[in-house]
């Protein structure tokens, strides 16, 4: 199947240190992929050179096939990658309706022209975001917050909100930012549920970038591994947690911190 979003080689140096080196990635459609590392690893810096945050050093990214490399966030947003944040970011004072229908406006919004005079094609276009966010915000099962203020929600329920949000662009891949950040464990439960949800019915390739080793080997089916900004490992949960390069990659860091108390 082909790439929805691949990534070779991908290096990034700042100064004298190089944060990620010769990273890899390739994500087809229907592809749930976590990415894990103690800390330090280079996870952080990945993320960032794949939506955009980050130029890389060296290396490339491709998008459907349309290379896209160091180009700016909101170009890998209109070119189908969706990303959520560690720290929610959503329109506290606007209701959840309207949360999601700013992720509409990326692939329906009408022009400038249009939207300053309130022209047919305006009124047009809004209709059909509303529409498609009300059904996204069912599908996710927030119908009961369509009209509530969003930052008067819960956590989780935010959470939820910024991946609904994250869908309204009609992303092609998904990029989750350590979305367990902050959520308590039935919050979490409900978080993986969802992620599964998406990734089975709409077919959207995730990656899942995550400190949370338990969430990522219950939700992925493959899983990278990164150390001192190395891919170290790359396969299926269990034959990650059973490289030795993993294990030494996670005890070795602990006995390090043991060894400094």
């Amino acid at each position: 199947m082909d790439a929805v979003l691949e990534a070779g080689g991908l290096t990034r140096r700042f100064g004298g240190l190089v944060a990620v080196e010769n990273y890899t990635l390739r994500l087809a459609a229907g592809d749930l992929v976590g990415l894990i590392g103690p800390n330090g690893a280079g996870k952080t810096t990945a993320f960032s050179l794949l939506t955009g945050v980050l130029k890389p050093t060296a290396g490339s990214i491709t998008v459907k096939g349309r290379d896209l490399t160091g180009r700016k966030p909101h170009v890998l947003a209109e070119a189908g990658l969706a990303r959520t944040f560690q720290n929610i970011r959503l329109f506290a004072d606007l209701s959840v309706l309207e949360n999601v229908m700013a992720g509409g406006h990326l692939r329906y919004g009408a022009s400038l022209l249009a939207t300053l005079g309130l022209t047919q094609a305006f009124w047009t276009s809004e209709s059909r975001i509303t529409e498609a966010a009300r059904a996204i915000i069912a599908r996710l099962g927030l119908g009961e917050f369509t009209d509530r203020r969003a930052g008067d929600l819960s956590y989780g329920d935010q959470r939820r909100v910024e991946i609904a949000r994250a869908l309204a662009t009609e992303p092609v891949a998904l990029l989750l930012d350590e979305p367990a950040a902050g959520l308590n464990p039935a919050e979490t439960k409900t978080l993986t549920t969802l992620v599964r949800k998406i990734n089975d019915e709409l077919g959207i390739a995730v990656l899942v970038v995550e400190h949370d080793m338990r969430l990522i080997m219950d939700l992925c089916r493959r899983v990278q591994v990164l150390n001192r900004g190395r891919l170290v490992a790359e396969g299926t949960p269990e034959k990650v947690q059973a490289d030795p390069a993993v294990i030494e990659a996670y005890l070795g860091t602990r006995r390090q911190r043991a060894g400094h108390a």
